[in-house]
């Protein structure tokens, strides 16, 4: 299947390998709960198993220095892209309420970035995200 839109996650690539996937799964959350009709139907195995359902798209994870996803998530907001995004300090908070918190403490040109993602036409996407590296 074809897609006009993208879904790229990028993470910062000196992060801990546990900080990369607990903010990959934040974000994806982000880009699933902000996007109708994202979500398939449920799976079913051939023994009547059933598992939740699943997104329709690809997801793309690429990973990236400070410098690089500042400028990321600064062409984003050049361009009006909403994002979800993860900042370092909410590794250290346990819950949403203090996540958004640390969030609204900063300003945009002072937040440490740990990943954003952005779901938006492939084109844009691409121009965002120029310079990440796929995440390997």
């Amino acid at each position: 299947m074809n897609f006009d839109t993208k879904i790229v996650i990028v993470v910062r690539d000196d992060l801990a390998t546990w900080q990369k996937l607990n903010v990959t799964a934040f974000l994806t959350s982000g880009i699933v709960g902000a996007t109708e009709n994202l979500l398939g139907e449920p799976y079913e195995d051939a023994a009547g198993n059933h598992y939740n359902a699943l997104s329709i798209q690809p997801v793309i994870v690429l990973a990236a220095d400070a410098q690089r996803i500042q400028t990321i998530y600064n062409r984003a907001m050049g361009r009006g892209v909403r994002l979800s995004l993860y900042i370092d300090d909410m590794f250290e908070t346990g819950y949403d309420a203090a996540n958004r918190a640390t969030v609204k403490a900063r300003q945009p040109d002072d937040m440490p970035i740990a990943g954003l993602a952005l779901r938006d036409d492939k084109k844009v996407v691409d121009k965002i995200t120029k310079g990440a590296k796929l995440h390997g």
